[in-house]
């Protein structure tokens, strides 16, 4: 799940991720590295010509019902069967027959639909929500949202010591620090949801194939559709997937059917990509060149970050990856760059040189630390990586107003 929220920088200039900057960004732009935007893979699909267009005549896609038959009466038979053989592919997620899938705008609508279907009225108290932290920013914010009286968010899984139903969270890869993630509350009473939209092998290695009763992707992570606003739970059990689709149902009578052909469409041609390249290897898909733009943007963030006195950064181990037979690393969308001991306050400093960041307080974690969008255009994640290495020294009053040496 990513987030799009961003304060206005106190400079008045617009914030822009690469957007709406039709050439390249001017050198005192204030670049916005906040929210996930994944503009980065627009060389790639637009270099893939008319392969992934799409054509809807007038009178197609009229109606609400997609197949009346299903699980999820909303979701798109071509649809379906793309996302099952992608997990399939891959091999990220168990997405047989046997398993309901349910089409969501977005995954956070899928999120708000899973505590809806896990979490029952009448009870004496609303069930605690929990996610280990640092945690997804705006887990805190679905679950307060509507103030329901069905659940309540009770922040970090490792402090919750309450008696009673909760449900946990577990973001795998984690956003925004990149970890890989178990559950931690491990009681009875307990249901679990595994956010798992940076389980993709541009991202991190596949070390098995996640079979949990509730799992989240998102398009916009996968092969970086945001705008085409698709997400997906994959469900073991049939009453809480139909549950989940009633909360869609209610509160949006289903999901854009355009949005989902052109999902169909795209994750077709990256798996139909994979097959006929895999015994060519002069050719790249969609995920081998992602792999390898993240890889390039990590080592040059890691270079700075070496030479650097203001700034750390954790190191991923090398794991297997089942999907590519080789040992690789974890290239998390998100960097968690932490400030050293002279900076208080990490998203005040940055933003001191025009660069938006999101602060590890939103996370329930330090404020020394920010996480990084790594997902922008070229030409903006290059003027970060410039303006990052000019920061020597940092030190904050205390007044979020910083002072570089």
């Amino acid at each position: 799940m990513c987030g799009t929220e961003t304060k206005t920088p106190a400079t008045g200039r617009p914030a822009v991720s690469g957007e709406t900057w039709p050439t390249a960004p001017s050198s005192d732009a204030v670049i916005n590295l906040d929210a996930g935007d994944p503009t980065m893979y627009e060389a790639y699909w637009r270099g893939a010509g008319d392969r992934c267009s799409l054509v809807v005549s007038g009178s197609e896609l009229m109606s609400y019902i997609s197949n009346p038959g299903s699980t999820c009466w909303f979701l798109e038979p071509a649809l379906e069967k793309s996302i099952r053989r992608i997990h399939g592919l891959v091999g990220n997620a168990a997405a047989e027959d046997g398993r309901h899938v349910v089409v969501g705008t977005g995954s956070t609508q899928l999120l708000q639909a899973a505590l809806y279907a896990l979490c029952p009225p009448g009870l004496p108290k609303p069930t605690s929500v929990v996610c280990a932290a640092p945690y997804y920013s705006c887990y805190q914010e679905v679950t307060e949202l509507l103030q329901s009286n069905l659940y309540k968010w009770e922040g970090d899984a490792r402090n919750f010591d309450k008696d009673g139903p909760f449900v946990e969270i577990i973001t795998s890869p984690n956003n925004p620090d990149g970890s890989i993630r178990k559950a931690v509350v491990n009681r009875p009473n307990g249901k679990l949801v595994h956010d798992l939209a940076y389980y993709w092998p541009h991202y991190t290695p596949i070390t098995h194939q996640a079979d949990y009763d509730i799992m989240l992707f998102t398009f916009s992570k996968c092969s970086g559709h945001a705008g085409s606003r698709i997400g997906w739970a994959i469900v073991k059990d049939r009453e809480v997937a139909v549950k989940m689709t009633k909360f869609m149902e209610v509160t949006t009578i289903g999901v854009s059917k355009d949005s989902q052909l052109r999902a169909a469409k795209i994750l077709g041609t990256i798996c139909d990509d994979c097959q006929a390249f895999s015994a060519n290897t002069k050719s790249e898909s969609f995920f081998d060149h992602a792999k390898r733009l993240m890889t390039k943007r990590w080592d040059k963030l890691h270079d700075i970050v070496k030479r650097s006195e203001t700034f750390s950064l954790a190191k991923f181990p090398n794991d297997y990856c089942l999907f590519s037979a080789e040992f690789c690393e974890t290239h998390p969308a998100f960097a968690w760059l932490k400030c050293n001991d002279k900076v208080k306050d990490c998203e005040s400093l940055l933003r001191g040189h025009n660069i938006l960041t999101r602060s590890g307080n939103r996370f329930g974690a330090d404020p020394t630390y920010v996480r990084v969008s790594m997902l922008s255009r070229e030409e903006v994640f290059n003027l970060f990586l410039e303006r990052l290495s000019t920061i020597k020294t940092g030190i904050s009053n205390g007044n979020g107003i910083s002072h570089i040496n």
